[in-house]
């Protein structure tokens, strides 16, 4: 196996720029930011409200780990990106409902802005077993 490889993700928004949508290292897949794009719109707006943008993200992150056989329960590590930290107990309630017990290690941070108006990004690092 290469040290690293792009694995296809059928059906994923096409990226914004000179990235892709996840690296897979040995035993580790590396997935990018993904902001709220709809992949069957993907030049459309981002859906209003953190909850909405939040749904869309992790729907995007869910759409990655499954075409690696992977699930929610198998992310290690992520970090949430948000314009606004006001925010954060919306796209928490969110997030909890996605991941499972035990929870991966995270990172919040607030930014000034992020691509296309969004209100959050989220990445995730998964453990292949």
């Amino acid at each position: 196996m290469p040290i690293k490889e792009a694995p296809s993700i059928p059906g994923a928004a096409p990226a914004l720029g000179p990235y892709s949508h996840a690296i897979r290292s040995g035993d580790f897949l590396f997935c990018s930011g993904q902001v709220p794009i709809d992949p069957a719109h993907p030049g459309g707006p981002c859906p209003a409200g953190i909850v909405a943008q939040t749904e869309r993200v992790l729907e995007n992150i869910r759409l990655i780990l499954s075409s690696q056989g992977l699930g929610f329960a198998d992310v290690i590590k992520s970090t949430v990106f948000m314009t606004n930290l006001a925010e954060f107990t919306g796209m928490n309630e969110v997030y909890a409902r996605h991941f499972p017990a035990p929870f991966p290690a995270r990172s919040t941070v607030q930014v000034s802005a992020l691509p296309r108006g969004a209100a959050v990004e989220i990445e995730v690092v998964a453990r292949v077993p």
